[in-house]
């Protein structure tokens, strides 16, 4: 009975809703990653509200010791964040111009820190450099507003292992994929690189 609770209540946070408004708000950070001789993805945190965290803390910390165990964050994984998957996980992802069908995730955790709850998980983009500038653009945010989604404001973009890379990077506020009714416009990531 309570997991059916808990399901209809995403549900009801995650749906569209023409009188929605932000009722979780998420602080982004994400870090781009490279291997040998590709950009194999995003490495994403996700900081939840203090407000939403108490109740994914109440909910999902059984023992209430303050941090998660394997089993509880698999239990979290499965109960409050696999549904989003429907959602795109709230991540547009755009190489070329050609915007990712779905996107792949592995790797979730979740950890309790400063009375916030914090996800991290990996998007997958398995791209291959070549000798001319790829340009991929990111974005996070949920179409229904009813989740607010915004990058931190110190050091929102890291890089790892992209010694063997060229690239530049800027943010823009994207007023070409506005949403909500237009008006909400969304911080773009835009990244442009290439093989040294």
């Amino acid at each position: 009975m309570r997991r059916f609770l808990y399901s209809l209540f995403l549900l009801l946070v995650f749906a569209t809703s023409v009188y929605s408004h932000p009722h979780i708000f998420i602080d982004s950070a994400v870090t781009i990653v490279f291997n040998k001789d590709t950009l194999s993805g995003v490495k994403t945190h996700w900081i939840f509200d203090e407000m939403y965290s108490a109740m994914l803390i109440k909910d999902y910390d059984s023992n209430q010791d303050g941090a998660f165990t394997q089993d509880e964050i698999d239990k979290l994984e499965e109960e409050a964040f696999s549904n989003i998957s429907q959602f795109h996980y709230f991540t547009y992802v755009v190489l070329d111009g050609k915007k990712f069908d779905k996107i792949n995730v592995k790797d979730f955790s979740a950890t309790i820190e400063n009375d916030c709850v914090v996800y991290t998980f990996f998007i997958i983009c398995d791209i291959k450099p070549t000798d001319s500038y790829k340009k991929l653009k990111i974005a996070m945010y949920d179409e229904t507003y009813y989740s607010d989604i915004a990058l931190v404001e110190e050091n929102p973009i890291k890089f790892e292992n992209a010694d063997n890379f060229k690239y530049t990077y800027k943010l823009i506020d994207d007023s070409e994929n506005t949403y909500y009714y237009n008006q909400i416009t969304p911080q773009v990531i835009i990244f442009n690189f290439k093989k040294k």
